[in-house]
């Protein structure tokens, strides 16, 4: 008896220990993709770098320049958006590893839903940073140099230059994940897409409430955060009543399929027993 518990115990074991294995290989391997990618780009940080300030260089009054206040900060701030822009764009690669690790445990229904929503929340970040980047810098920046008050010097500090962009790729690369938590909240049966469209104008309040809280205080920034997070909503909207109605017209098709092969079940079975009831006629009617 205690040999069987103990056998039982190392099967439950086993399993566990093999999906302990299997993620600390998919780890090892995200981080090591992450490591090659910094390589690659720690070679070129400096030359990023001017890229990522680019937007508020060219709006800087004409004498002025972006300074560093810290003895390591001409070091370590490439070093650091080296390892960001490592990171983002390792990302694809790294979901994907958790994706193959949680996969094999999702049912068919599950995947169908989760693999397009993992797809394009990656898609959606990407285009928050792109529109932060080609957009909201240059109005942003335009703006905070344009109302620089007389005699002050603008020289903005490159550390707290990068936190800042960073923050700002950020929160509108979240806000671009509005649609895929509007499906998410309506595909869970959390809520209906009609009972989120009663809402709007709640929602659209919040909008410029984190506009508010993630940009900084002026009101360019925070509408250029706050309208794509409404206009976002409302294709996250269409997009749930359109995944909804195929849903049920899916669930229908299945219904109707069910019931034709429980009909044709029935027939055959009828078949069979008037079969049954024919031979069994025939065998008891007996010869003269």
């Amino acid at each position: 008896m205690a040999e069987n518990k103990k056998q039982q115990a190392k099967e439950q074991e086993a399993p566990f220990m093999s999906h302990l294995v299997e993620l600390r290989d998919r780890l090892l391997r995200a981080v090591l993709v992450v490591l090659v990618i910094f390589l690659a780009l720690f070679t070129f940080s400096n030359d990023l770098y001017s890229l990522l300030a680019e937007p508020l260089l060219v709006h800087l009054p004409q004498g002025s320049s972006m300074i560093a206040t810290d003895v390591a900060s001409p070091f370590l701030t490439p070093f650091k958006l080296a390892m960001m822009a490592a990171i983002f764009i390792g990302m694809p690669f790294i979901l994907y590893q958790l994706w193959a690790f949680i996969a094999p445990g999702l049912y068919k229904h599950e995947k169908s839903l989760a693999f397009p929503l993992l797809f394009s929340s990656i898609i959606l970040f990407y285009l928050g940073m792109v529109f932060a980047y080609f957009v909201v810098f240059p109005l942003m920046f335009a703006f905070f140099t344009g109302i620089a008050l007389e005699g002050v010097t603008m020289m903005t500090d490159i550390s707290k230059y990068l936190d800042f962009v960073l923050k700002m790729f950020f929160a509108f690369g979240m806000a671009f994940e509005v649609p895929i938590a509007t499906i998410l909240v309506i595909s869970t049966g959390m809520t209906t897409a009609d009972k989120l469209a009663d809402k709007r104008p709640y929602i659209i309040v919040v909008a410029f409430v984190f506009g508010m809280l993630l940009t900084p205080p002026d009101v360019v920034s925070q509408m250029l955060l706050a309208v794509p997070m409404w206009i976002l909503f409302e294709l996250g909207l269409i997009f749930s009543r359109i995944l909804t109605r195929k849903r049920v017209r899916l669930a229908k098709e299945r219904e109707e399929q069910e019931e034709n092969e429980l009909d044709d079940e029935f027939e055959q079975a009828i078949a069979d027993e008037e079969r049954l009831d024919k031979h069994s006629g025939s065998n008891s009617i007996k010869p003269e």
